[in-house]
């Protein structure tokens, strides 16, 4: 009987050195043919193959006969003995001095990124924004020392402007994510103001999101049917999610999984924030872009913020009531404020928006939501995403989930060199003239909190959102999906906040965009990690993501779309965890395995939160949500900090498990607006 016991992962694509290497280090008894090697000896008749995948070479053993423990501990030896001699470790970054050509800097260590680059429309400065992103990035995350102060707190009344300027009631630091719940802001009566570093509306993000999730634009009164029309790209009508399993056990196959309503929509994010900025500056704010932000002292009633603009180097002083942090992985006030360790994993995420594709290859109609077409890669489980665009561009993204080290924060750099070395694995480019028009980068955060009110957001006068609150989802969506779909909830507590001068630490920590049945489903993503300084087998990610997304492409469409939008509920979460573990029980051990007893007992209170969360809000959400609503006028002239806290409980029971207030509504439709 054949059985196959072991794979190994050795970075870089040397598979003639690796093979070679296995044969010396195997030592007497060994023979060769081409990539394959056969070891007859004592009594062991093993055979190994090799082949080279996504910048790695694989190694796979099939015992024919002799002693399974044996064989075993034999492999073990190679496999250490293979990782020592071919290891991987991130390369440095090199500097950029002022006046230092960026192609130059970067060409020895990144050459396919720097090429690909090179042909871009705005390439040198999208490569200057993508090495600060990774410098900023490797200079803050797993480090122990104590990050810079930006943030104080001054007893005594807030200074008055020196110049004859009424004091905002919002700041936003970050234009992006910020812009959107700017305009919002503006829109119910707040004087907001937007500090952005760079040119506010330009993006190196596209966003992808569903009709149910636009509709939300329209029902806060943000945008109207028809503009809502004007930003959308592309519509696709098929999204589909699959991962490898061509190595997987024959219970751990799934079929290829249909979402076409996940994800579906392309939208033009550069014009959905200029429209976004025209709306906030007719509502009487203001844009301030081009400008860092360096320190915001905090006073008993304001903030004054320091900004300095980064083209003339000037200084100046802005005056506010609140302060939102929207500056996602790069926000100095998030690291500061959470101890030097805002986030404990990342996604990071690199793509391009590129054309020359025919449809033979790929339907524009069709979208890949998720992925995967090789196993663990140094260490590293690769997902792709597709998403067709305008025309004829498609965007492609290439990410994966990591625990942040010292050693080894995630980087940007290195997963582009990947994409443009592997994107003709994914898809069958060779001999097409592709051109590249947009890079799309980011690090997106995670922070597995084991309760959906344990994640501080909340700070006096200060308040995270987006990608710097990290409440978002670890499955699909990233800080605009959370964004747009909190809205309504976000922009009515701020306001009610700011009306009620409730915006000390506890009050404004109540405002939060968090999900009980999202803190539960960061353990999948805990199990797309490899654990740091641990060898898995490659397939093992595979396997576990193929058996829990077969239970969903074999189920309900309708729970599989709710889960994938972050709107499954208890009963449904719960029946698909069941139904994954009854079909294979070793996938507990895989995930014990790779999350570790720690963080799996973590995730446990984290469920038995959401189960007390969803009973409560079975008993209160037919009743309460009506009542905080008739008794808001007389609480907030009484009573203003228990009117902010029952309409936040009103949302926690609501928007906090996936139900939000809004979900009876009809998607947004070209022909029923």
């Amino acid at each position: 009987m054949i059985e196959p016991l072991w794979y190994v992962d050795v970075p870089r694509r040397q598979l003639e050195p690796v093979i070679a290497a296995a044969q010396e280090l195997l030592g007497a008894g060994v023979t060769r043919a081409g990539q394959h090697l056969r070891l007859c000896r004592d009594g062991l008749d093993l055979r190994l193959s090799g082949w080279s995948l996504q910048q790695s070479v694989y190694l796979k053993a099939w015992l024919w006969q002799g002693s399974k423990a044996q064989a075993q501990a034999l492999l073990a030896k190679l496999g250490a003995q293979l990782e020592q001699r071919f290891p991987y470790a991130l390369a440095p970054l090199a500097p950029l001095d002022s006046g230092a050509d960026v192609f130059e800097a970067l060409s020895s260590a990144y050459p396919h990124t720097v090429a690909a680059f090179r042909q871009l429309p705005e390439g040198r400065g999208d490569l200057e924004r993508l090495w600060w992103w990774e410098a900023r990035w490797r200079g803050q995350a797993g480090r122990t020392a104590a990050p810079p102060a930006v943030v104080d707190r001054r007893s005594g009344p807030m200074p008055r402007p020196a110049e004859a300027e009424r004091p905002w009631d919002v700041v936003v630091l970050g234009g992006a994510l910020g812009m959107v719940q700017a305009a919002a802001l503006a829109r119910s009566g707040q004087r907001v103001a937007v500090v952005e570093r760079l040119e506010a509306g330009k993006m190196h993000r596209e966003w992808n999101i569903s009709r149910t999730e636009l509709k939300v634009l329209v029902e806060t009164g943000l945008f109207s049917a028809d503009e809502i029309e004007t930003l959308i790209l592309r519509e696709y009508r098929d999204g589909f999610h699959k991962f490898f399993d061509g190595n997987n056990p024959a219970d751990c196959c799934a079929p290829v999984l249909h979402t076409p309503t996940v994800l579906n929509i392309a939208i033009d994010s550069q014009a959905l924030l200029l429209a976004c900025q025209a709306k906030l500056k007719a509502a009487g704010g203001a844009v301030i872009d081009f400008s860092d932000f360096l320190h915001a002292a905090v006073h008993d009633d304001g903030v004054v913020l320091e900004l300095q603009e980064r083209r003339s180097g000037q200084r100046r002083q802005l005056h506010c009531k609140l302060v939102l942090d929207a500056m996602g992985t790069a926000s100095s006030v998030a690291w500061q404020l959470h101890g030097g360790q805002p986030f404990d994993s990342v996604c990071p995420t690199v793509g391009m928006v590129l054309e020359g594709i025919p449809a033979e290859i790929w339907d524009p109609n069709l979208g890949d939501v998720l992925f995967g077409h090789g196993d663990i890669s140094r260490q590293r489980q690769l997902i792709w995403e597709l998403f067709p665009g305008k025309g004829e561009e498609l965007t492609f993204y290439l990410f994966h989930y990591h625990r942040i080290t010292e050693a080894d924060p995630g980087s940007l750099l290195e997963l582009y060199e990947d994409f443009f070395q592997i994107l003709g694995e994914y898809k069958p480019i060779e001999g097409l003239t592709l051109r590249w028009k947009k890079p799309t980068f980011g690090y997106i955060p995670g922070y597995f909190h084991t309760r959906s009110g344990s994640r501080r957001v909340g700070f006096e006068r200060i308040l995270a959102i987006g990608d710097a609150a990290s409440l978002q989802s670890p499955l699909i969506f990233t800080g605009f999906g959370t964004l747009v779909r909190n809205l309504p909830r976000l922009t009515t507590l701020i306001d009610q906040a700011l009306r009620l001068d409730q915006l000390d630490a506890g009050s404004l920590n109540q405002v939060r965009a968090s999900q009980a049945n999202v803190t539960v489903t960061w353990l999948f993503s805990r199990g797309m990690m490899v654990p740091p300084g641990r060898h898995v087998a490659p397939q093992a990610i595979n396997a576990m993501l193929n058996v829990f997304f077969g239970v969903l492409a074999t189920g309900d469409p309708a729970k599989a779309d709710a889960f994938m939008k972050d709107r499954a509920g208890w009963l449904a979460f719960t029946s698909m965890a069941l139904v994954a573990a009854w079909r294979t029980p070793k996938m507990l051990l895989w995930i014990l395995d790779l999350a570790g007893p720690v963080d799996l007992a973590r995730w446990l209170i984290s469920y038995l939160e959401f189960s007390l969360l969803s009973l409560r809000s079975l008993l209160l959400s037919g009743w309460l949500p009506q009542l905080e609503r008739a008794l808001r006028p007389q609480l907030e002239a009484s009573w203003p900090a228990l009117a902010l806290g029952l309409n936040a409980l009103a949302f926690d029971i609501t928007d906090g498990i996936g139900r939000p207030r809004w979900q009876s509504l009809a998607p947004l439709t070209k022909q029923g607006r």
